[in-house]
């Protein structure tokens, strides 16, 4: 069913036949007869915008909109529509709630997808670890072991379940994969480039930097215009070697597409590895490090028969290790519970009447941002004098936490980060690493 909504009609005319200015964001898309406003644009593509977006019912979503095809092949549209449809209901892959047609300010139809809104890329998380670390906040490089471990486990999972539906992504990269504040969770975005087994159907795969070397290899035939016979393209290996890299970038800190160019790579791919490994985290465990850096090596063995795949790598032992998150982690992973440091003394626990007072107080604040749905301040550890507050989604706790951070209490300065819904739930208090 196709719906047509007016963007702004303040907006210039078409740059050229069949092309749209794509600095210009839409005001409003009419999404199944209700209007959603644009909020912002969260990316920007050769063949698409993506949008945040809203409804009347304060709902929230993402729209990737495809730039019209002036000959109505919508080939781009089609194809991730298709692979996401055949590969729905896995947890850490975006969830497509529907398809529509927005008529744009020049009435041109163009093709969207609704999709779920998620929050932070590993995109992100990099720039953030890399600054910090120059900046000197960080004594070290990277992310932590916790978080590391999370994104590995989280994209093998899809992995997994996306090749054996036979399924390549052939994008795997550091913007392609988002973390979802609702479900806790790393989740896979972006399936234009994928192809099924057997049957690739896309001459160019990959982003630099994240691409296999069979996958180099093709680019240049098919640039060179020798056409693939048979069954000889790419296979799910190249997912696993595009995720190698992206895990080896997030415990280093390093952006390594010019390391991953130069010939040292191409002549002894893991004596670099060993080089990250000796140079980074001498603070941390040896064992859970070491099983880090064999299932990276595993992943990236230059040979596509000789990596491991998704579900063998999530059978490493790096992935049997509790770890504790460091607070930067909760600070930057966003989640419907906030956790505010430095504002209650062991002398208010102790009495009662003070102690309720404080509780009242701290629901009566916190509710100025939206939906509390509990409160919880222990009066001993693990969490002792912490205020743990759930709202009702991460939005609210997202604009909670960016009003309350650097206020003060009582000549104290506030510190809030994000907390894990489910330890919150089961009454698990990290103690995090600081």
């Amino acid at each position: 069913m196709a719906h047509c909504a007016a963007t702004d009609p303040k907006v210039p005319a078409l740059q050229s036949q069949g092309a749209v200015d794509q600095s210009m964001k839409p005001v409003l898309f009419e999404i199944f007869g209700e209007m959603w406003s644009v909020h912002s644009r969260l990316g920007q593509g050769v063949s698409a915008s993506v949008y945040r977006v809203s409804s009347g019912r304060a709902a929230n979503a993402a729209v990737k909109e495809f730039q019209a095809d002036p000959r109505g092949e919508d080939y781009g549209f089609h194809k991730e529509r298709s692979v996401l449809e055949a590969i729905q209901g896995h947890k850490n892959i975006v969830t497509l709630y529907g398809v529509f047609t927005n008529c744009n300010y020049m009435d041109v139809a163009t093709r969207c997808l609704l999709l779920e809104l998620l929050d932070i890329s590993v995109s992100e998380l990099l720039v953030r670890a890399v600054g910090s670390s120059q900046s000197g906040h960080r004594p070290q490089q990277g992310h932590s072991l916790w978080l590391v471990q999370r994104c590995g486990r989280d994209i093998l999972e899809a992995l997994a379940f996306l090749h054996r539906e036979g399924f390549v992504h052939a994008d795997l990269k550091p913007r392609n994969i988002l973390w979802s504040a609702d479900d806790e969770c790393f989740k896979l975005i972006d399936f234009g480039l994928s192809f099924k087994e057997g049957n690739q159907d896309v001459k160019y795969i990959q982003t630099d930097g994240y691409r296999a070397p069979e996958a180099e290899l093709q680019n240049n035939l098919a640039k060179a215009g020798v056409e693939l016979e048979g069954d000889s393209g790419c296979t799910s290996a190249v997912d696993l070697w595009s995720l190698g890299v992206i895990l080896l970038e997030l415990f280093s800190g390093i952006k390594l597409k010019d390391t991953i160019r130069s010939q040292e790579w191409k002549d002894n791919s893991a004596a670099i590895v060993n080089h990250l490994f000796a140079s980074n985290r001498l603070g941390s465990p040896a064992i859970p490090v070491y099983h880090l850096r064999d299932l990276i090596k595993s992943m990236l063995h230059k040979e596509p028969q000789q990596r491991c795949t998704a579900l063998s790598a999530l059978m490493n032992p790096f992935f049997s290790i509790p770890f504790a998150p460091h607070i930067e982690d909760l600070v930057l992973l966003p989640s419907p519970v906030l956790r505010l440091l430095n504002l209650i003394d062991d002398s208010h626990l102790h009495n009662e009447e003070e102690y309720e007072d404080i509780l009242e107080d701290m629901k009566e604040e916190c509710q100025k941002y939206g939906s509390v749905v509990s409160l919880l301040i222990p009066k001993e550890n693990p969490g002792k004098g912490q205020v743990f507050v759930e709202f009702i989604n991460s939005s609210v706790s997202k604009e909670a936490q960016r009003r309350l951070t650097g206020r003060t209490f009582e000549g104290k300065l506030v510190v809030a980060t994000f907390y894990p819904l489910s330890a919150y739930r089961r009454g698990y208090l990290y103690q995090t690493v600081q």
